[in-house]
């Protein structure tokens, strides 16, 4: 009988760019090696594996033998590698020349490591945009691995997906093959007998048209889900379920035969055109939404999900109704990201800033080679989105990315300081850069004249490496369960249990976090200027619950630029507005940065104006909200004058603070700040409320700082003070 079904299967391999040693040799251990070794006891599977390059590099350095087995499997025509952008980037987010230098990376190190040019690419996050089949064709690949959502939201229906189809790009064609949602879900979490059940109802479904292209069942999904996930490492391997679906897939190969998707394309035409829309996999479309809408989809979808369960079996007409609502609901984009989220969009236009630079230089330059290398690494995906767990939330992740943007900067230092005015972000206003100092700076006068970016080359570390807490769609379940005291904690004998359909609780690292669900008014940056009513508290400053009785943080401050190669300036001034005593009192605020080349210190000098005809009594802040990992861990610090050292991790008020340093052992550097008069100084760590496998949890940012000053202006008399900040090495040992 001649084979009525092909089966093709995709592993995806990955880690991202700075993620912890301990998680790559997991990953290696519970997923990577066992995978191999199943293919080796079982040569008649053909199937196909991506390994992301960062994954690569880490294997290439810790594992070579293991390549070396892989490249034997190739050898045997058992295996087929799949290409892509090498650190797996979004590729919609990055420029035509770093989409293509980036897969062809890829080619390369494929080819070297394992003998064959690769055909096909996973196309990282499932990210579609219908531009993507020109420079895709362009670095010589043939086919990418999507979603049947993108064919769905195209209007195709689950059974016109077994097979590929061809789109095209302004002449450039490009193969998509559609992951089955249904064999994810199957594979391998039913048993293997009702994953085999469904293959062969598909092949008996699909397997007799004379016509058509005969039918591929392809599932492509992360070679972590087989191990490493929770759970997954019994169910997989100790079990023995990878083996027994090996087995059972071996045993019937009179219907059943494995391919992998570049052999499929070699012998079987495509099943027509396709144009699909922009779209990513089914949650991810519903993560980029705004967090009310983002709630919205997915409670809907949820209580539809819920409501066929029960009219399946008793109302069937009702059930198929249902069906066609979930298929026609649909989310956003990815790009959504980079509106929800302005810490990410500012990483992701500071990358592409310095490739636009590099991209500059001329093409056999090595410092350009080097630096698009460093550029394209920080354009690893994960610190980019955020769904329900980790992702743009992890600081070691988007520390990685900077540091390696700033690695590709380093090359680009001089000795001259350049100063330009540019829509740097592209939310159509001005900011001002500065480069070529030990700091790089990036000023936004239309957002408070706050620093946004604030780069420390040596270090290779954004000293603003934060995110702001803000609302997500996911707190709703948070508060419901606090609300119902079905909140459970690590300490509970609840924890262990498994969940089922059944379960209303909500897990948590520790009780009360929905009080800690905290949004920030403004974007926490630094040298954003306050001023404070008169009841404001620290507590209420650290819940954004406090009265602001200035326009300053939010308004627009004209700018005046000085710049020389040896000094530079970035002056910048507001005449806004105060309410003291009930009046709205005229007051003009002028900050100015200064930097010199060369030197690892910032000068801000401030002037506070009276313009109104009273005298007034003001409650003046300076914040800066400093991104150093630590909490309340020993390896980061704070050193007050009065020779208390402490940690990073809680709230708290000092009186009468002119200097203070803070830093991290783990980096090697700290940040000395000195006012020129003392104040008051208050401080909490800056924890956003956010999703992780292991329930809720608070996940630390960074600490906030606000230098606070209380004085009294007659009319027409100004207030001064300068501060200066050092970033200096920490010694070893």
């Amino acid at each position: 009988m001649p084979t009525r079904l092909y089966l093709s299967l995709v592993f995806h391999n990955h880690q991202p760019v700075g993620n912890f040693e301990n998680v790559f040799a997991e990953g290696f251990e519970k997923a990577y090696l066992p995978l191999v070794a199943l293919l080796e006891r079982h040569p008649t599977v053909r199937v196909a594996l991506h390994f992301t390059g960062p994954l690569r590099d880490w294997l290439i350095d810790k594992q070579p033998d293991f390549l070396k087995r892989v490249r034997a499997l190739v050898t045997r025509g058992q295996v087929e590698i799949l290409g892509g952008g090498y650190y797996e980037p979004v590729l919609v987010m990055l420029s035509d020349e770093d989409k293509i230098g980036q897969m062809s990376m890829m080619s390369e190190s494929v080819a070297a490591d394992f003998g064959a040019q690769p055909t096909g690419m996973w196309l990282a996050e499932r990210v579609w945009e219908p531009s993507l089949a020109r420079p895709i064709a362009q670095a010589g690949l043939e086919y990418a691995v999507v979603d049947d959502t993108h064919f769905n939201f195209a209007g195709y229906k689950d059974d016109d997906l077994f097979g590929y189809y061809v789109t095209e790009e302004q002449g450039f064609p490009l193969n998509l093959f559609a992951s089955s949602k249904d064999l994810r879900y199957l594979f391998p979490w039913k048993p293997v007998e009702e994953a085999m059940r469904w293959l062969r109802g598909k092949a008996d479904q699909l397997g007799g048209d004379p016509v058509a292209p005969p039918p591929l069942a392809l599932m492509g999904d992360d070679g972590e889900k087989f191990g490493m996930w929770p759970g997954t490492w019994d169910h997989c391997w100790k079990s023995g379920y990878m083996d027994r679906f090996f087995e059972a897939v071996a045993q019937n190969a009179d219907w059943l035969e494995t391919i992998t998707p570049g052999a499929y394309l070699s012998r079987f035409p495509a099943r027509g055109r396709a144009y699909l829309p922009t779209a990513s996999y089914l949650e991810m479309t519903e993560w980029a939404l705004p967090a009310e809408r983002m709630h919205e989809i997915t409670s809907l979808r949820r209580d539809i999900e819920r409501e066929i369960d029960i009219k399946q079996w008793s109302d069937a007409g009702r059930a198929d109704y249902l069906r066609s609502l979930l298929r026609n609901l649909r989310g956003g984009f990815w790009r959504g990201f980079l509106a929800k989220y302005p810490e990410v969009s500012q990483m992701q236009k500071r990358a592409a800033y310095t490739s636009r630079r590099l991209h500059a230089l001329p093409e056999k330059n090595g410092i350009r080679r080097e630096g698009l290398r460093r550029v394209w690494a920080a354009q690893c995906n994960c610190a980019y989105w955020h769904g329900v767990f980790g992702g743009s939330y992890l600081f070691h992740i988007r520390a990685a990315n900077y540091a390696n943007i700033l690695e590709a900067e380093a090359l680009l230092l001089d000795d001259k300081l350049r100063v330009e005015q540019v829509d740097f972000d592209l939310d159509s206003r001005q900011e001002v850069v500065v480069n070529g100092s030990p700091f790089s700076l990036v000023v936004a006068p239309a957002a408070g004249g706050a620093l946004v970016e604030w780069d420390d080359l040596p270090s290779r570390c954004n000293l603003l490496n934060i995110m702001s807490r803000r609302r997500e769609g996911y707190h709703v379940a948070l508060e419901a369960a606090a609300r119902r005291l079905d909140v459970i904690t690590p300490e509970m004998p609840q924890w262990g249990a498994p969940d089922n359909v059944h379960t209303t609780w909500v897990r948590a690292k520790r009780l009360g976090l929905e009080r800690e669900l905290v949004v920030d008014w403004h974007r926490r940056a630094g040298f954003i200027d306050h001023f404070l009513g008169d009841d404001a508290t620290l507590d209420a400053f650290r819940r954004a619950g406090y009265n602001e009785a200035g326009d300053f943080v939010l308004g627009a401050y004209q700018t005046t630029i000085s710049a020389a190669p040896e000094r530079a300036a970035v002056a910048l001034q507001r005449e806004g507005h105060v309410w003291a005593a009930g009046v709205h009192q005229p007051v003009r605020v002028e900050k100015r940065f200064t930097l010199a080349a060369g030197e690892r210190a910032l000068q801000v000098e401030y002037t506070v104006t009276n313009l109104s005809g009273d005298p007034l009594t003001l409650r003046f802040g300076v914040e800066t909200a400093y991104g150093l990992e630590g909490g309340d861990t020993e390896s980061c610090y704070l050193s007050l004058p009065s020779g208390e050292v402490t940690g990073l991790g809680a709230a708290a008020a000092s009186e009468s603070v002119s200097h203070y340093r803070v830093g991290t052992q783990i980096r090697r550097f700290e940040v000395v700040v000195e006012s020129g008069q003392s104040g008051a100084l208050w401080r909490f760590p800056l924890a956003p409320v956010s999703m992780s496998e292991g329930g809720f949890e608070q996940v630390y940012q960074g600490t906030v700082f606000l230098h606070l000053f209380t004085f009294t202006l007659a009319p027409g008399a100004a207030w001064r003070n300068t501060f200066r900040v050092k970033v200096s090495d920490l010694a070893v040992g």
